[in-house]
């Protein structure tokens, strides 16, 4: 998929970051373009934390990471980089790593491609059935 969708339902989509902070970085993000949390309804961001919980379980299961940041930025000031487009990042961690600081900077370490990725977490989101939403 050159998109790197990983899945779609009627309000969210989560896809592979391009530009990755880190192996694995996902984003989620209503299907909607709307700047921030105010704009979305209460179902469109139930239904991002479910997504958020499904991609880690799914992350977790394919690239077994230590820990995960998750983040959004709100207007072009605070690091958005589609200030029109609220998303969520999803972003594994390892221990030994770097800082969180460092993660968000210029710097990719990036050991695995995105479509190798997203095959890998197509395989097992069909084996263990996700999203469960």
């Amino acid at each position: 998929d050159k998109n790197l969708v990983l899945w779609r339902t009627d309000k969210s989509i989560v896809i592979l970051n391009r530009f990755p902070y880190n192996n694995g970085h996902l984003l989620i993000a209503p299907v909607r373009h709307i700047p921030d949390l105010e704009k979305a309804s209460d179902e469109e961001l139930l239904e991002l934390m479910e997504l958020v919980r499904e991609s880690q379980k799914a992350l977790s299961l394919a690239i077994k990471p230590h820990g995960f940041n998750v983040g959004m930025n709100f207007g072009r000031c605070a690091g958005a980089g589609l200030p029109e487009h609220f998303h969520i990042h999803l972003v594994p961690r390892w221990d030994g790593d770097t800082n969180f600081m460092s993660v968000c900077s210029d710097t990719d370490v990036i050991s695995q491609s995105l479509t190798e990725l997203l095959e890998l977490l197509k395989q097992i989101s069909k084996k263990h059935n996700f999203p469960r939403l």
